[in-house]
């Protein structure tokens, strides 16, 4: 009798053991289940597109749509072929600092990113509102990697390498202010807007391309706000042509503004790639205030290219009243 309560007392015993255990016990989940939990994560995503019905007809004025640009990357080049990452390993993801940017230029989005039904094919960049001779700038600091003319393409376009390892490109422009392995930083002119190339109005083709990947802009930068949407943009091959922060409302918002503040100035001129098409003066009188920099960023020229014009150094002092060549 005694043996018999000594057995159920050592088997309460390690039941309550192995109770306490259990309970002890962290709910630590194995890789596996994460991997699982992750995949059906991405079987719920779907695309903004799905989600939501929106004519942005309503919104945009896809007067100047257009058949997009030949791709640069692809098409017509061979042995030229801009993408120089084809056949190179491209990491799944990456995270991009994008904090140190500037906008291209203050336009409005004139024709988003995507597929375009009506062409059956891909608009791989974002198309920006401006007017012939206006100033377009580094997106972020950089190389010059390319300034090159394509006819049936984005006529005379710049392609940027920058520091934090994306590729930006501006097409349709009509007159290049840097040079092939010039240095740039953000914010600085690299060119002029125009109307070159397939284009049949002023405006700017904007891409924004990882390793060859072309994301979508609207991805990275709020156009409506002048800003980028975080400090750092995480790419992955799986989601690079989503841009489901694009707003048509704001966009449309924003171009109200953006007419009121700068006129549009309607031209069908083709512009040369070689010399200026803008109808400012070639001479600018200099104002108490102003600095080499500041009469640069206005004209859509650079300093070093004044300095050259007008026989100055960069520490030169300007006097108010004094008679600048800009071009």
């Amino acid at each position: 009798m005694q043996l018999s309560k000594t057995i159920i007392s050592l088997l309460a015993l390690g039941l309550a053991s192995a109770v306490m255990s259990v309970a002890q016990e962290p709910a630590y989940r194995l890789p596996g289940q994460h991997s699982q939990q992750n995949a059906d994560l991405l079987a719920n995503q779907e695309m903004m597109t799905d989600q939501i019905t929106l004519d942005v007809n309503n919104y945009i004025d896809f007067a100047e749509e257009e058949e997009p640009e030949l791709d640069i990357y692809t098409e017509g080049w061979n042995s030229k072929s801009i993408n120089c990452y084809q056949g190179m390993d491209v990491p799944q993801t990456a995270l991009i600092n994008v904090s140190k940017f500037s906008m291209p230029h203050p336009g409005y989005i004139t024709s988003p990113y995507g597929y375009r039904r009506r062409f059956r094919r891909q608009h791989k960049g974002v198309d920006i509102k401006l007017n012939i001779g206006d100033t377009v700038r580094a997106a972020f600091d950089g190389k010059v990697r390319i300034t090159n003319f394509e006819r049936r393409g984005c006529g005379y376009y710049v392609v940027l390498r920058h520091t934090n390892d994306l590729e930006t490109v501006y097409g349709h422009l009509s007159q290049f202010l840097v040079e092939p392995d010039q240095y740039v930083k953000a914010g600085d002119p690299i060119a002029l807007g125009g109307n070159t190339g397939r284009s049949t109005g002023p405006h700017l083709h904007f891409e924004t391309r990882y390793m060859g990947y072309a994301i979508n802009p609207t991805a990275i930068f709020d156009f409506p706000n002048q800003t980028v949407y975080d400090d750092v943009f995480t790419f992955d091959k799986r989601t690079y042509q989503n841009g489901s922060r694009y707003d048509a409302k704001a966009n449309a918002e924003y171009a109200n503004a953006y007419r009121k503040e700068h006129p549009i100035v309607y031209s069908n001129k083709k512009a040369s790639g070689t010399s200026t098409s803008s109808k400012s003066s070639k001479t600018y009188t200099v104002r108490k205030g102003d600095s080499l920099s500041r009469i640069a960023s206005r004209n859509g020229t650079t300093v070093k290219n004044l300095c050259r014009l007008n026989g100055l150094s960069t520490s030169s002092k300007l006097k108010p009243g004094q008679k600048l060549r800009i071009r």
